[in-house]
């Protein structure tokens, strides 16, 4: 069945014609427009609803003329007819000069409707919609709780944001212990579980009280505490495609627990940052979680980020490399006193500290996908230290990072 929307400000035309499409039942008819809107909202409402075919009323010709051009430009596909009271043959031959072929007008003939749906869906089969979206998806799944994960993900939506042109959208998935909201002060009542029940009918309308917006970044967060909520595969995929035609970035903050919904999120995402610290506990849950990925064929999409890095670390990137089998993309110091700073102000950590300039590079890695440089070789395989003697285990003693 295609998806159509109506745009027509002759209400009582726009409700006949609903109550024939519905018993033609060839279209669904998603949303009603009672205005002509400018181009941002038309953009903005295309995006939403990603229709295969738009009903256009005929009130006024240069209105009309003008969103033709606008959908013609940014949704080329889009099936275009023209919706009026009467066939004016000066309407016929303006709506002509426009490419419009189609035009259906009072008395309505269900006939005639259903022969011209016909058509219309013979038209996007041949030539689909061509509706603008983004494979600009990153997870963050951290090793262990306490690893950092959140703090990666929002400096990284921050410093993604700053990217010219990048409209992205961070994500709290971590129903049971999600941190963004309480990072950045945010005093937004809903959140993720809210945008989940409403994910089957999310538009334009419904999507603006679930966000914070913050320059260039809008924050979904987790909400309140709701472990017994549990997100369905299928309003994950409506909330995602809501999303991607909505933004050129998005990053989800995930809990670790690898819930189905994570799995589902990470299934679409571009890159899984797998955020582990230089620490036995961690490297040890990172590969069994890098395993479990692997067994779901999702390995070639994971890479790593080592946080609270130490000058002179005892276990090198290059080791846990070994260990992993799977690359360590950044490594990001160990900035206390910064991060403490930027959670007491409800920010994010300054772009000109050393810690700000790898969620920089980060960034620039993730949209603009620049090469990593090359790590010199290891002196010692990591493998080396998980080795057993008899009566003893080979791990050396180190101090532990903050």
């Amino acid at each position: 069945m295609l998806r159509g929307i109506i745009i027509c400000s002759d209400v009582d035309l726009t409700e006949r014609f609903q109550q024939l499409i519905a018993e033609v039942g060839l279209v669904h008819v998603t949303r009603a427009l009672d205005h002509h809107p400018n181009s941002f909202e038309l953009l903005r409402f295309l995006r939403a609803h990603a229709p295969d075919v738009v009903f256009l009323g005929v009130e006024s010709i240069p209105k009309m003329l003008a969103i033709v051009q606008e959908i013609e430009k940014q949704t080329p596909g889009v099936q275009i007819v023209a919706l009026g009271r009467q066939c004016d043959s000066h309407v016929l031959l303006d709506l002509m000069r426009a490419g419009i072929r189609e035009f259906v007008s009072l008395p309505f003939d269900r006939q005639t409707t259903q022969e011209v749906l016909m058509r219309l869906s013979d038209a996007v089969e041949a030539k689909p919609p061509q509706i603008a979206t983004t494979d600009n998806v990153f997870a963050f799944l951290p090793s262990k709780a306490g690893a950092g994960t959140s703090t990666i993900a929002l400096n990284a939506a921050v410093a993604v944001s700053r990217i010219p042109k990048t409209h992205v959208l961070l994500s709290d998935f971590d129903l049971n212990s999600g941190m963004i909201r309480f990072m950045l002060k945010l005093e937004n009542p809903y959140g993720v579980v809210d945008a989940a029940e409403h994910a089957l009918n999310m538009d334009e309308s419904l999507w603006p009280p679930l966000i914070t917006s913050i320059d260039n970044m809008d924050v979904l967060h987790a909400g309140r505490l709701n472990p017994e909520f549990r997100i369905e595969p299928a309003q994950i995929r409506h909330m995602m495609d809501f999303m991607r035609r909505n933004y050129q970035a998005w990053c989800f903050d995930l809990s670790g627990n690898l819930e189905k919904y994570s799995l589902e999120i990470m299934h679409e995402a571009k890159k899984i940052f797998l955020v582990c610290t230089p620490e036995i506990p961690s490297l040890h849950l990172a590969r069994e979680k890098y395993l479990y990925l692997k067994h779901l064929d999702l390995h070639d999409r994971v890479c790593v980020l080592l946080n609270r890095c130490q000058k002179r670390p005892m276990i090198t990137p290059a080791q846990i490399e070994d260990l992993l089998g799977v690359p360590v993309q950044m490594t990001f110091p160990n900035d206390y006193q910064g991060v403490h700073r930027s959670l007491t102000f409800g920010r994010w950590v300054e772009p000109d500290t050393d810690l700000g300039k790898q969620f920089t590079l980060l960034a620039q890695a993730m949209v603009e996908a620049r090469p990593k440089a090359a790590r010199p070789e290891a002196k010692k395989r990591f493998l080396e230290y998980f080795s057993v003697a008899p009566n003893r285990l080979t791990v050396s003693e180190g101090k532990k990072t903050a």
